[in-house]
């Protein structure tokens, strides 16, 4: 893979790259994992293939390593999913440096670290149930010691590849978290000066001081208005007559 001088995270740059077979391939970890893959394979093919045998004593097939059928079954199913397993992270860590979020990179090295040192433990607990078992197995009837001499060994070898896989996983889990910062949110220190927050803080208030207008009344005339009369005159009361005078009359409006 291309990395370049930007920002990375878990071991190749954040805004990806280039697929580069060749720098791919000879990785230390590419071909350890290769390693692995093709020690799995001689484990459960040599039990598979040459690992059951017939005795003198009964017409049933049984296991090479003392008769054990558990140790058998044990070998082949750690292989085949050894075998499987390393399929998929090949294929996972030719996709990673196309994962542009460090979240998801960070969630592919914690799964290789996890499967990784699970595995190495689980190669520990097969080397020595079949090195137990090839130790107590006397009669073989001229069966393929070879084969299984073979599954015996390449079971030590397998601690070894996945331990180193481990061990690998387990630095770039420590360096992604050293390089991949995510900024947190800190609370801004009290201001005990001012009774508000500083981008809170109320403006001064000015009030404006009302000055009411003065009405002057208009006179009417008798020429009709298109605009209604928005303020309804109280009804006419006629005035009273005066005592004085008799030839006065009123109005008529």
């Amino acid at each position: 893979m291309e990395e370049t001088g930007g920002a990375k995270a878990y071991g190749v740059s954040l805004a990806g790259g280039g697929f580069d077979v060749n720098k791919f391939v000879r990785q230390p970890q590419t071909i350890v994992r290769f390693l692995s893959w093709l020690f799995a394979l001689v484990v459960f093919a040599c039990i598979t293939t040459e690992g059951y045998i017939n005795s003198a004593h009964s017409p049933d097939a049984k296991c090479i390593f003392n008769q054990n059928d558990s140790a058998c079954h044990y070998a082949v199913g750690i292989g085949v999913i050894a075998f499987l397993a390393c399929v998929a992270f090949l294929v996972l860590d030719v996709y990673v440096p196309y994962m542009s979020n460090a979240q998801e990179r960070k969630y592919a090295v914690m799964a290789d670290l996890g499967f990784s040192g699970a595995w190495t433990f689980l190669w520990f607990v097969c080397f020595c149930l079949l090195a137990s078992q090839w130790g107590k197995t006397h009669d073989i009837g001229g069966g393929p010691m070879d084969a299984a001499r073979a599954t015996v060994a390449f079971s030590f070898f397998s601690i070894a590849t996945w331990g180193i896989l481990t061990y690998f996983a387990l630095g770039r889990f420590r360096r992604g978290v050293n390089e991949v910062t995510i900024p947190t949110y800190t609370e801004p220190p009290p201001d005990h000066h001012t009774p508000y927050p500083p981008t809170y803080a109320p403006s001064s208030y000015n009030p404006t001081t009302y000055n009411p207008t003065t009405y002057t009344p208009t006179t009417y005339t008798a020429y009709p208005s298109s605009v209604p009369d928005m303020h309804p005159q109280p009804p006419f009361a006629p005035q009273p007559q005066p005592q004085g005078d008799i030839s006065y009359q009123p109005p008529n409006y």
